[in-house]
């Protein structure tokens, strides 16, 4: 995400992860379903109206970072040189959203995820948007339908490939291994 440059953009952004840091903090301590809204609104000293101007529901507070992962993704395809090849661009991408998600700390919010199914369900929900979202973007630079199936396929796999090497016990052994498939993928069936 881009930083705000004005005050009043500065001051959202800080009250924003206000609320989500002490959403978070509140979850790990109390687990996710003991936490209400109410609760996360009144340690951060906000009204439940301007936690819900920020964040659309309980369980976006846990993704707070979606959208700029979201935007990550589109711009590893759309801010690329244009001598750089589409899967690398992804890889390196996908690569930095694995390190982030797996780094030291990140374990306990993980297994929060796991064992709320609202959660994993809104994960599955964003992973599914982020592809779509990623998808257009190819279609896009590649000069496409929206709706082509190989950019559509392309994305999913990326997304796909952040999912499975943060799962894996090598994420990063797990990013190469999944994108040397994902590559040879996209040369066979790549639009020309």
């Amino acid at each position: 995400m881009t930083v705000p440059t004005g005050r009043r953009e500065r001051k959202k952004a800080a009250t924003r992860q206000k609320i989500a840091d002490t959403a978070l903090r509140l979850f790990l301590e109390r687990g996710y379903d003991a936490v209400g809204i109410r609760d996360v609104a009144a340690e951060a000293d906000v009204a439940v109206t301007t936690l819900f101007s920020h964040f659309a529901s309980k369980e976006a507070l846990v993704f707070e970072q979606d959208p700029g992962f979201e935007q990550r993704l589109t711009q590893a395809v759309t801010g690329r040189a244009a001598d750089e090849p589409l899967v690398p661009a992804l890889r390196r991408e996908v690569l930095a959203l694995v390190r982030h998600c797996t780094a030291d700390g990140a374990a306990p919010i993980w297994r929060m995820i796991d064992s709320s199914p609202s959660l994993r369900e809104y994960e599955e929900s964003m992973r599914l948007r982020h592809a779509d979202s990623l998808g257009r973007a190819v279609a896009a630079d590649l000069g496409l339908p929206e709706g082509a199936t190989a950019c559509r396929t392309i994305a999913r796999f990326a997304i796909d490939a952040y999912a499975l090497a943060r799962e894996a016990a090598d994420p990063e052994a797990a990013v190469d291994e999944i994108f040397r498939m994902i590559e040879a993928a996209w040369e066979v069936g790549r639009p020309s």
